[in-house]
């Protein structure tokens, strides 16, 4: 299956009950060769609204952030754990978590990213380990299954405690940092 393969399956999903309410299924966006994915909750009100990841408040934060560390949107691909907006924005459950996994697995097969960027508590519990802690893990590289994971704060926690925006920025600066030596391993590989 290709992406658009998978979109399109994502796009029939019936598998929870977040679909029935819910205006559409927000897939994941980018570009399909990056090296970098960053990895969300799920989409919020404006993102259900025009069927983009990240395009709300907290998409525009992100934004200043990915662009303070020399990143472009169109380097990237971004998407989230639940493809479906939770009603009221609350935390997605456990069985909504576990009928989009599939989704989000093959998401990252086909993208085959180097980097992963867990945005808060629930891509790093769904993507590291079950009951992993943001607050523990975030800033720390772990590596799993030939991936590099970085752990930070969803920038809508930013959007509520301004006093960890410097925290991310720091990370953001180590990804920059990974990222730039990824590209001049890949650079040398070819030479």
């Amino acid at each position: 299956m290709n992406l658009q393969g998978l979109k399109e399956k994502s796009l029939a999903c019936r598998r929870c009950a977040l679909r029935s309410g819910a205006r559409q299924v927000v897939f994941g966006s980018g570009n399909p060769g990056a090296d970098l994915m960053l990895v969300g909750e799920g989409p919020g009100a404006r993102e259900d609204r025009l069927g983009q990841p990240f395009v709300g408040a907290a998409g525009r934060l992100l934004g200043q952030l990915l662009a303070a560390a020399g990143f472009r949107r169109d380097q990237i691909y971004i998407t989230n754990v639940v493809k479906c907006r939770p009603p009221g924005n609350r935390l997605p459950a456990p069985a909504e978590v576990a009928a989009c996994r599939p989704i989000l697995a093959a998401e990252i097969k086909l993208i085959q990213p180097r980097i992963v960027v867990c945005l808060g508590a629930l891509a790093t519990g769904t993507l590291i380990a079950p009951g992993a802690r943001i607050t523990r893990l975030r800033g720390r590289w772990i590596e799993k299954d030939g991936i590099r994971y970085l752990p930070t704060f969803h920038p809508a926690a930013l959007l509520r405690d301004a006093a960890k925006i410097p925290l991310v920025e720091e990370d953001f600066r180590r990804l920059r940092d990974a990222y730039l030596e990824l590209q001049t391993e890949q650079l040398t590989l070819t030479f």
